[in-house]
């Protein structure tokens, strides 16, 4: 695993001496590359979570058992499990309403983080009480998911670049706040666009609910080629927040009728983003595609109006 540099050195380690500086090196490397590694396993954990939540039976006893395990654990991946956990409880509402399991998670999440019970909050259960409840779950769970990326951003800041308000960007714009999601992810994009690694936000169902159609669809479309693309390689299925935050950045822009100027800068942001894109990280690859064609089809049309 070690860089060619340090493997031609055991070249030759016929005295103590040159063995002794080979391992030194091994050394060295190791304390340089440590909080790296330290990233790629608190990411993944971060993936498996999901996975695990979004694709296995969540009952009431396994919610206390992983609480109590990721709290011991990694106090970081208790934070992402509640705002992942409250997501898809909320997906599942919306989807089926209020049952008695959903409420024995809840109560527990509520109780721990909230002193509050889900009676406490919709005592009646109307379909008005329900959306109501759904909303409430997606706010408390972007506050989360926002704490997390504050507390990873703090701990890995020198490794990866983490922007910490892409969940409330992507909230705002979910509500029509495209004024409020443009101001937070036009400075998003000029942190992101040159960094060398970035964080990314894996495309689960429960995420989905917050983006809107176009990455809905991209989404559907990667599946129907791949169904087992989550689980087999959950790279493709993933969105940089880079790309994110230039689809958020480039949707409010359109729809806030920006001038030509300003969605021209932000077509040079997006052609930059996809010479730096692989073809194999293919939402994001499309994603960017995507909205280079409706700025490039908006700056035609708004010439064609110029020209007549």
């Amino acid at each position: 695993m070690c860089p060619v540099y340090i493997i031609r050195l055991f070249d030759d380690v016929s005295s103590s001496v040159k063995l002794q500086n080979a391992v030194s090196e091994i050394v060295r490397w190791r304390l340089n590359t440590s909080l790296h590694d330290l990233w790629q396993t608190v990411h993944f954990a971060e993936y498996f979570i999901s996975l695990q939540v979004s694709e296995k039976s969540l009952n009431s006893r396994a919610c206390v058992y992983l609480l109590n395990r990721l709290t011991n654990i990694d106090k970081r991946c208790c934070v992402y499990f509640l705002g992942f956990t409250l997501l898809h409880i909320g997906r599942k509402i919306s989807r089926n309403g209020l049952n008695d399991d959903n409420m024995d998670i809840l109560s527990i999440i509520l109780r721990r983080n909230f002193g509050q019970s889900c009676s406490d909050l919709s005592p009646g259960m109307t379909d008005q009480n329900t959306s109501e409840l759904v909303e409430f779950l997606q706010k408390s769970a972007v506050g989360y998911l926002t704490i997390y990326h504050q507390i990873v951003a703090r701990d890995f800041g020198s490794v990866v670049t983490i922007v910490t308000t892409d969940f409330v960007a992507l909230y705002a714009y979910k509500r029509g706040d495209y004024q409020r999601c443009l101001q937070l992810s036009t400075p998003n994009v000029h942190t992101l666009l040159y960094a060398v690694y970035v964080a990314s936000v894996p495309i689960f169902p429960e995420f989905i609910q917050l983006m809107d159609d176009d990455i809905v669809s991209l989404t559907a479309l990667m599946l129907i080629i791949n169904p087992q693309c989550t689980v087999i390689n959950y790279d493709p299925l993933s969105l940089a927040q880079a790309t994110l935050s230039l689809y958020l950045m480039t949707q409010c822009q359109l729809k806030l009728h920006h001038s030509v100027t300003s969605l021209a800068r932000t077509l040079h942001y997006i052609i930059f983003a996809q010479r730096r894109c692989p073809r194999e990280r293919s939402l994001n690859y499309f994603a960017l595609k995507l909205i280079k064609r409706k700025i490039c089809l908006k700056l035609c049309t708004e010439f064609d109006c110029a020209q007549s």
